[in-house]
């Protein structure tokens, strides 16, 4: 089997003995526990604490001009489009609002705007569109005159930070991959110098936008969208310490905390990210699918899923650097790149793998004790009555 990049892969698909496996798939909560995003804000105390013991998930918004990709983005990542398959999606005319939770461990809402709304039309609800959001995405085409998105963005950015300031705000400059190396540069830095000054000159210098460098074609619209995501997760300094230990203490190179299903990156430890090195890691994850849905499945077994608790997997390349892949749930998956020599000491990394597992169901495990404990706290309505929730 050959990779992309033309390294030799042999893959080894391992299954674990059932009598060997000490750890129970799906033993985490299905929900995330985001941070408070997308709930009534009659429920947050001006501290952004819930008083009323609910935590919703987190909104992310999709806006931009018309035509530059929003929907083909949402299509590519969340519903396994094909990029090609998106020439042909029609323009969107509403609002589309869509709850991303299938069978994923990564939730949220997500909403695209149509590029032709206008801010101005009194039917516009700024405050219940901006009011709960996690995150505005903002796509701008890089293969179009940008002028007049960047002066959209100046109007969105600074009119939905009067409203919630808490909003991380992400710029994608999008459909680069047709686009030299030195033109998306130049590009990029020309898009973040327009739009910095014109937040500037409007008197929101202290507002802080990312930007990213985005493709349907390659992996780098994944790798935008968890950064994104990664904003969301309070959780993720802990997790990321969780990922440092275990790295260091493992002789691994990399490692990736990946949603199955979205193929987005949840957490990484401290060290930079390479593209290559995220796109194998991806392409991995698919592999060990692919191969699962052939060899894995029992007779009868046809409606189970392809990744389970006995789920692990790994893919020698013949540079000497070796994929490592192991179940931590049955949404979560524990990606990691290693040196062949690093391999012998499969032992070692089998014992940190598993003080790796409880470290991580220990932060789901306070996460949801704290959560107990924000719901007994009561409170006055409007009315005068005490309402204990």
């Amino acid at each position: 089997m050959a990779a992309e990049n033309g390294d030799d892969l042999t893959v080894a698909v391992a299954q674990k003995n059932a009598s060997e496996v000490t750890e129970e798939a799906g033993s985490y909560p299905k929900d995330l526990s985001y941070g408070v995003y997308d709930c009534d804000p009659s429920s947050v105390d001006p501290n952004g604490t819930i008083i009323s013991g609910i935590e919703q998930k987190p909104r992310i918004v999709l806006m931009g001009l018309r035509r530059s990709g929003k929907s083909s983005i949402q299509k590519v990542v969340f519903h396994k489009m094909s990029p090609n398959e998106t020439l042909f999606l029609e323009s969107t005319n509403k609002v589309v609002k869509e709850d991303i939770s299938n069978s994923s461990f990564v939730q949220f809402h997500i909403w695209d705007f149509p590029g032709q709304i206008d801010f101005f039309d009194p039917t516009f609800d700024s405050e219940n569109i901006f009011g709960g959001c996690g995150a505005l995405i903002f796509v701008i085409d890089a293969q179009d005159d940008y002028m007049e998105a960047l002066e959209r963005l100046r109007h969105t950015v600074t009119r939905a930070y009067k409203i919630n300031p808490r909003i991380n705000f992400e710029v994608f400059i999008h459909k680069v991959d047709g686009l030299s190396e030195d033109y998306k540069m130049d590009t990029q830095r020309d898009i973040h110098a327009r739009a910095t000054d014109d937040l500037y000159d409007a008197g929101f210098e202290q507002v802080h936008l990312s930007f990213h460098l985005t493709s349907i074609y390659d992996h780098s619209i994944f790798e935008a969208f968890s950064k994104v995501v990664q904003k969301l997760i309070p959780q993720l300094p802990t997790l990321e310490n969780l990922l440092n230990i275990f790295i260091s203490n493992s002789a691994i190179e990399k490692a990736f905390l990946f949603d199955v299903v979205s193929k987005i990156y949840i957490a990484t430890d401290s060290s930079p990210v390479d593209m290559q090195s995220y796109e194998l890691c991806c392409d991995m994850i698919d592999v060990v699918i692919d191969v699962s849905c052939i060899y894995g499945l029992m007779s009868g077994d046809e409606l189970a899923p392809a990744f389970d608790r006995h789920s692990q997997a790994s893919i020698r390349l013949n540079n000497g650097t070796v994929l490592h892949l192991r179940e931590v749930n049955r949404f979560l998956a524990l990606v990691c790149i290693l040196r062949d020599d690093a391999m012998e000491k499969q032992g070692m990394i089998d014992y940190n793998f598993t003080m790796f597992r409880a470290g991580i169901q220990k932060v789901f495990e306070v996460r949801k004790s704290q959560n107990r404990k924000m719901a007994a706290i009561s409170f006055t309505n409007e009315n005068g009555e005490t309402v204990h929730c």
